[in-house]
């Protein structure tokens, strides 16, 4: 079996082969069978009634297929502009190209939060020992590789993958299913309040442990920077999570959330009611900052730094391991400082 890549190159199966693949599509296979949906079936009188597996309708069956092979749709291919965003050093960052792309991603998150941290793959992830699902086949996924680092694939040298974030535009989405994040947020009146603003969701972002430093998170929101001002993004938006699922032991950094980071109504949006969890833990006064903020991930300290507003309550995401909050960030609310610092067009690490 091959794969007819983005840039029409084919290569050789992704790892864990065909038994992952079979492992994945289990569930769907034995899903209750019906026929396609459609104009109504009426069968002819004695005619043998033929069903077939509502999971082959390609609304199912296509995104399970993608979102294991790496493949996307051709939505989120060959976008306009220079594949390279920035560089440091011997790091670049820009976005996938091909199916080869994603799954090293892919790979690199299943390493961060299925390894490193405590998350709980599916079967087929721990085959593949790749973590995806079906929002990987039209996301566009911005990289960092190291030049430095690299392996020889079939004579070439591809460089490693050590940080990536995953990237979902709203007309995309809403062509597709919605975003991951109205999983656990309501977020359709914040998208209603806003019906002339452009949303992008931000997820999945991790670097390997090695390369957590200044360089290659700055490479990052260089490339989101780039990204948004390319697509002419307003609002960025998505989960950043705690690690730990009991809330009451993240009552500090939950309570200081909740009692002093920005909240302006204007752009709130509230944890749904069947997953909500409080914040509101503590009394703001017996809320030490400082020891919160040690506790905070320096992710959601950055988002702060930026200008970030965080939702209403929180969600325990025990698949991950973390309890997840809220951050809505409008450009325009953006530090003015961090604009001088990347350049008002995303200049300052170009290519």
């Amino acid at each position: 079996m091959t794969h007819l890549l983005a840039d029409r190159t084919v290569e050789s199966p992704p790892a864990g082969g065909v038994s992952a693949l079979r492992s994945f599509l289990k569930p769907v296979f034995s899903m209750p069978f019906m026929p396609f949906a459609g104009r109504p079936f009426v069968p002819k009188p004695d005619a043998p009634l033929r069903l077939v597996p509502a999971a082959f309708a390609p609304s199912r069956f296509m995104p399970a297929l993608r979102s294991y092979s790496g493949l996307r749709h051709r939505e989120s291919r060959g976008e306009p502009g220079p594949v390279t965003l920035g560089r440091i050093g011997s790091l670049e960052v820009r976005l996938a190209v091909t199916a080869a792309d994603v799954r090293r991603a892919q790979r690199l998150r299943y390493e961060v939060f299925y390894e490193e941290m405590s998350a709980a793959p599916a079967a087929a992830m721990r085959l593949a020992r790749r973590d995806f699902d079906a929002f990987d086949g039209f996301c566009d996924h911005l990289l960092v590789l190291d030049h430095d680092s690299v392996r020889t694939v079939r004579g070439r040298r591809v460089p490693r993958v050590v940080g990536t974030y995953r990237l979902l535009r709203q007309e995309i989405a809403a062509r597709h299913g919605g975003f991951y994040t109205a999983s656990e947020f309501d977020i359709a009146p914040l998208l209603a309040r806003h019906p002339h603003r452009r949303f992008l969701e931000l997820g999945r972002s991790c670097v390997l442990a090695s390369y957590r430093n200044k360089r290659t998170v700055e490479l990052l929101w260089h490339g989101i920077w780039a990204y948004v001002r390319r697509h002419g993004i307003d609002v960025m938006f998505g989960c950043a999570s705690i690690e730990g699922t009991d809330p009451a032991r993240l009552a500090r950094p939950l309570a200081f959330l909740h009692h002093f980071a920005p909240t302006d109504p204007e752009w709130a949006a509230s944890a749904l009611p069947a997953h909500a969890a409080g914040m509101d833990l503590m009394p703001a006064e017996a809320v030490d900052p400082k020891a919160a903020l040690i506790e905070l991930p320096p992710l959601i300290k950055g988002y702060l730094r930026l200008g970030a507003q965080i939702g209403r309550g929180a969600v325990v995401d025990h698949q991950f391991g973390t309890t997840d909050v809220l951050i809505v960030l409008p450009v325009e609310k953006i530090n003015p400082r961090y604009l001088d610092h990347f350049g008002v067009n995303g200049e300052r690490h170009a290519a």
